[in-house]
């Protein structure tokens, strides 16, 4: 009779930390997480060495984590396919010096808060992961790898002041792999090409933007 007292408290406690909405630092440190794991995707596949922390989606939530960060790549090696010269190059296309923190800081932020402009998609979502990696690889090629972390900060704070109220109404990061389940290629044509052929006026927008704050 005890042990199945035990039992059901054992499954009652899992049922609750499986049931219950993630919390806006639980969601924010998986952003950072999986900009992490998507950061150095990105590096590797440039053949430039980084050195990722000791905390990535494995620890910040376990294999649930992990799948998502697959979907996250796969979604972003797609939407880099469609539109390449789109996500290579940006420091250049943003007309600005990676040296300075600030200056990054400033122009991922300006990037998201114009991709976002007009409401917040799993495209629009992963678009921004892509400009992340495509700006790390940029900071690291030119001699800049501190510029890395500064990058995955600046995800986690736009995340955490522009996407938590989103996350959690789609029950937080998990809900991008389903995307990955209408294999029907017209899925493609409804949001990665929309979102591949409009990341260009958004980068352009946000060259503008920096030159007018200048």
């Amino acid at each position: 009779m005890e042990m199945l007292r035990r039992s059901s408290v054992f499954a009652a406690e899992v049922m609750d930390v499986f049931d219950r909405s993630p919390t806006d630092k639980e969601l924010v440190s998986q952003a950072k997480a999986l900009c992490r794991d998507y950061v150095h995707s990105r590096l590797n596949r440039a053949g430039i060495g980084w050195t990722k922390p000791d905390h990535g989606p494995s620890a910040a939530g376990g294999s649930a984590l992990g799948d998502t960060s697959s979907v996250l790549l796969w979604l972003g090696d797609e939407l880099e396919y469609l539109r390449p010269n789109i996500y290579r190059n940006v420091a250049k296309q943003l007309n600005i010096t990676v040296a300075s923190e600030s200056v990054v800081s400033d122009a991922f932020l300006a990037v998201a808060a114009e991709i976002f402009s007009t409401g917040v998609t799993w495209g629009k979502v992963v678009s921004l992961f892509a400009v992340a990696g495509a700006l790390a690889v940029d900071c690291v090629r030119h001699g800049h790898p501190a510029m890395v972390h500064t990058i995955v900060d600046c995800m986690g704070e736009f995340v955490r002041k522009s996407l938590i109220p989103w996350l959690k109404r789609r029950g937080g990061w998990v809900d991008v792999t389903k995307c990955v389940i209408n294999t029907d290629p017209s899925f493609r044509t409804h949001w990665l090409v929309s979102v591949a052929s409009t990341c260009g006026q958004y980068l352009k927008a946000v060259v503008f933007y920096l030159l007018r704050e200048k």
